[in-house]
């Protein structure tokens, strides 16, 4: 029955922001970019490495979610990298903090933590 995941929608705060943070920051390609009249919000498809992945919302005055204390639902978003110290330093080079670098108690990879603009947790996890 399910093939694959085919995207993760995620709502931001400030569509500017968002946007730049995904793109230039993340290096995520732009596959289109709507700006819908009647919801007055823009719905923005990303690929990462061709593949179609995030599409990223902007609502009006949209609620913030709460990310701490873990609650139930869906708790990161995680990105596979080669070279995790890399990573972090392009990371670390475009103003982005990130958390200490963990290991996986049970896989032993390496992994750590950051945020979006709105908080929403995000992972690098090397492979």
């Amino acid at each position: 029955m399910l093939q694959n995941i085919h995207h993760i929608a995620i709502i931001c705060s400030d569509y500017s922001t968002s946007k730049t943070f995904y793109t230039e920051v993340l290096g995520l390609e732009i596959i289109k970019e709507t700006f819908r009249e009647e919801r007055k919000s823009y719905k923005l498809d990303l690929a990462l490495n061709g593949n179609y992945i995030i599409e990223l919302f902007s609502f009006p005055n949209a609620p913030q979610r709460i990310s701490r204390p873990e609650a139930q639902g869906l708790r990161h978003l995680a990105f596979s990298v080669n070279n995790i110290e890399s990573a972090i330093e392009e990371l670390h080079a475009k103003g982005v903090t990130t958390e200490a670098i963990r290991v996986d108690e049970i896989t032993g990879k390496r992994f750590t933590f950051f945020e979006d603009p709105d908080q929403l947790p995000l992972e690098l996890y090397e492979i």
